[in-house]
């Protein structure tokens, strides 16, 4: 067995001689080849125990902080359009940013815009309307436009301008309103003896809920807790706020005027007609009410049904 091992060696090795002298060229690329890939590789791998502290670069990252302003800005979220009652004071703000100690250089003003009058700079009032009053506190960031008693006449823009070269504006729209009060049904509602009087008041264009609502009858206010019993209001305050007024059981005694009053607007009035069961057919004025309630609803009569009263009327009246 050891000679059958050593033989094959042999046979091996002058193979191998054989292929190196034949194919030298060979050989030679491959250790070429070889030696490259030593070569790059030393030149690249930092000496042992040393630590890599090559920079590396790639993509840029963009730095999350926002850049700093470093000249004064409006702050928008601060400086808003404003609606206001119709007679109640009126405050236009301006927020005004990196400002800063720049004050004696630059100034923050009002210029009502429809004729360019100029009403405030800085802390001090430049018209002779003294319902207009320039507001600042010190160290603060608000240049705040008073304005006494609006009126109708008073809406419109206003500009903000700080005194830049070239200045800066921003304008801020001012909605002077006047709430309004309706009744629905009005300005009559006839109602069946023993039904529910459901009267529904409501407040338009008020830039906020008033702060109550109350009812009279005949000039007095509606007592929810008086002996008659049945009355009870119940309102719902929004955008649009609406109360109603619930009275069960309906007798003549109930009839005569009702007056909404909200805290905020003018009052509106209904006139309320309890009929009694022979009259809930042919009113005493000989026509069918304009409106009508029949258990709480209101409704009006259509022109048939104002022709079949009037046939019926007739034909019992030549009888």
């Amino acid at each position: 067995m050891a000679c059958k091992g050593f033989g094959g060696e042999v046979i091996g090795f002058f193979l191998a001689v054989a292929f190196c002298i034949t194919c030298p060229e060979y050989v030679s690329s491959a250790q070429r080849e070889l030696g490259k890939g030593v070569a790059n590789t030393s030149a690249t791998a930092p000496p042992a125990g040393t630590v890599d502290n090559a920079i590396r670069t790639g993509p840029a990252v963009a730095d999350p902080r926002p850049t700093p302003r470093t000249g004064p800005y409006f702050d928008i979220a601060g400086s808003k359009n404003v609606t206001a009652l119709l007679g109640k004071t009126a405050y236009l703000n301006c927020r005004v940013k990196n400002l800063g100690n720049k004050t004696l250089n630059m100034q923050v003003s009002w210029v009502r815009h429809r004729d360019i009058h100029l009403l405030t700079v800085g802390r001090y009032t430049y018209t002779s309307d003294q319902r207009f009053r320039a507001i600042h506190l010190p160290h603060t960031e608000d240049w705040t436009l008073q304005i006494k008693y609006p009126q109708h006449r008073d809406s419109g823009i206003y500009e903000c301008q700080i005194s830049t070269t070239p200045h800066m504006s921003h304008f801020i729209h001012l909605n002077v309103v006047e709430p309004t009060t309706e009744i629905i049904g009005g300005p009559d509602l006839y109602i069946d003896r023993g039904s529910t009087i459901n009267l529904t008041c409501v407040v338009l264009y008020s830039p906020e809920p008033p702060a109550y609502i109350f009812w009279n009858h005949n000039d007095a206010i509606i007592s929810y807790d008086s002996p008659r019993g049945g009355v009870s209001v119940v309102t719902e305050k929004g955008e649009t706020t609406t109360s109603f007024l619930l009275i069960q059981q309906a007798r003549p005694s109930d009839s005569g005027t009702y007056q909404c009053n909200p805290s905020n607007a003018q009052s509106k009035s209904i006139v309320v007609h309890v009929l009694n069961e022979a009259n809930s057919i042919f009113p005493l004025s000989g026509e069918y009410p304009a409106a009508m309630q029949r258990g709480g609803q209101a409704f009006a009569p259509t022109s048939a049904t104002h022709c079949l009263v009037l046939i019926i009327g007739l034909l019992v009246a030549l009888s």
